[in-house]
């Protein structure tokens, strides 16, 4: 007998209210659910079907045997024909998909999958906005050498850093929201979308087409629905939605990318839990698994992406099926991908180290370079023209940066060069002043960083349960 492959994302990396949403049982369940809310509704509307019928349905709604389903496909080569006998057999009864195509019920399903993912998605991002605030207001005064091109720029805070990726976090947020609260359901079109089987069933009674439709979408508390689909809605939806879970996890993946570079050099960690190993070879090693699990993730779904942008405009007239295998993998892969990037990325913000010392001493052996826009500027004002300022200046810091590399000296003394160098006019007072200054100049980088904080609050009124949320463990 061999054994089942793995889908790895799901059994490794999601969460298990994740992995209940796509499961094979739960779509199962969901899809008797919706065939029972139509059976419902149509009764409701004067279809004569018994309520023994119905009671019999409800009755066997939670024997799912995937094994016989299966078996049944082999049959049918058709999933949804082998679910419905499947069901109606244990019934005892012949009133489910009355007037429905197959689209009609998995199109329905695998759309109320996509919104209850989304709803955990978002909370679970509203979740860990809420520790990137804590962290950016913790760190909103701790000194880091900024970096542009990763080459020591200008002085930013911690918290800064922290901030710059909360606020592209929110943005995607916001964009999910969106897409949350307008999030459009097929709902029941028949094969080619004019509804023909279900005004058959009820005489060309257009009211009662509409009111069946209206009933079992609000039974699914689908937000929205399409007016003018034919056989499948447009599949630049699911491109919408996978692009809107790409974005949220480009602010992780941004964030965790410079973790690494900073790790390496020493000024931050990602944390280390009690017992882990980062090497099986080296004990000493402390690795930023966790962000570069955060990385990868971020490159999976860039593939599933792409695999969504292959469907989006291009149907063929009312629909085709040639969509189907890649929806069925991108879909709920890509929600698993996120899933386990939002439950690490919160582990990484919880267990996160600064190393204010060591970025200290940084700061230290960089202030001289930082402050050269300063210097620069001064000089101009003593009278220097602003070129034969910079080339005066640039002289120097490279001659500096190249004997501290070299170790020909253990300081930075780019100070003392450039008060020596008559052609720009500062004296040694007029550079100390400067460099004193330089050293605490993070320009409004602290404001900036209790600003996010404060905004980022504001999603409890979303997410009251999000203050509470502790993720799980992640491997």
């Amino acid at each position: 007998m061999s054994e089942e492959a793995s889908n790895v994302l799901a059994d490794r990396y999601a969460s298990g209210e994740m992995r209940s949403i796509w499961s094979a049982r739960g779509k199962v369940s969901l899809e008797r659910e919706l065939w029972l809310a139509v059976m419902k509704a149509q009764r409701d509307l004067g279809l004569p079907i018994p309520e023994d019928a119905i009671a019999a349905y409800e009755g066997v709604k939670d024997q799912v045997d995937l094994d016989s389903m299966r078996e049944r496909e082999k049959i049918t080569k058709h999933d949804v024909k082998a679910r419905l006998e499947e069901f109606s057999e244990l019934a005892g009864h012949q009133h489910a998909h009355k007037g429905m195509t197959s689209r009609d019920l998995t199109e329905n399903v695998e759309q109320l999958q996509v919104l209850r993912s989304l709803r955990l998605v978002l909370e679970k991002a509203a979740a860990g906005l809420l520790v990137l605030a804590k962290r950016a207001e913790e760190f909103a005064d701790t000194p880091v050498t900024g970096r542009s091109h990763n080459v020591p720029a200008q002085l930013t805070t911690v918290g800064k850093r922290i901030a710059s990726a909360g606020e592209e976090m929110e943005r995607a947020m916001t964009g999910l929201w969106e897409l949350l609260q307008g999030y459009p359901f097929r709902g029941l079109k028949g094969a080619v979308g004019t509804q023909a089987d279900q005004l058959t069933l009820f005489e060309g009674d257009t009211d009662k087409v509409d009111a069946l439709e209206k009933r079992v979408l609000e039974i699914l508390q689908a937000p929205a629905h399409w007016k003018n689909v034919g056989q499948v809605y447009p599949r630049s939806l699911d491109f919408e939605t996978v692009s809107r879970l790409y974005q949220l996890a480009s602010a992780a993946a941004s964030f965790s990318k410079t973790m690494r570079l900073a790790a390496g050099q020493e000024l931050l960690s990602e944390g280390f839990a009690k017992g882990q190993t980062g090497s099986s070879a080296m004990p000493h090693k402390v690795n930023s698994r966790s962000c570069e699990r955060i990385n990868g993730f971020h490159a999976v779904l860039r593939g599933y992406l792409a695999m969504t942008e292959s469907i989006a405009g291009d149907q063929w007239n009312e629909g085709d099926v040639s969509c189907s295998v890649v929806r069925r993998v991108a879909l709920p892969d890509a929600f698993f991908a996120i899933d386990g990037l939002l439950e690490t990325f919160h582990v990484v913000l919880r267990q996160m180290e600064v190393f204010e010392d060591s970025m200290a001493r940084e700061n230290a052996r960089q202030l001289p370079f930082l402050a050269t826009t300063t210097f620069l500027m001064e000089a101009v004002k003593a009278g220097t023209g602003r070129e034969d300022a910079h080339a005066a200046i640039k002289e120097h810091a490279l001659a500096v940066a190249k004997d501290l590399r070299s170790g020909k000296i253990e300081g930075n003394d780019l100070g003392q060069r450039l008060a020596a160098d008559e052609r720009l006019g500062l004296s040694g007072d007029q550079i100390d002043a400067i460099l004193a200054e330089a050293a605490k100049a993070t320009g409004a980088a602290r404001q900036q960083a209790r600003g996010f904080a404060s905004d980022a609050r504001n999603w409890l009124e979303r997410f009251p349960d999000a203050a509470d949320y502790t993720p799980g463990e992640v491997l």
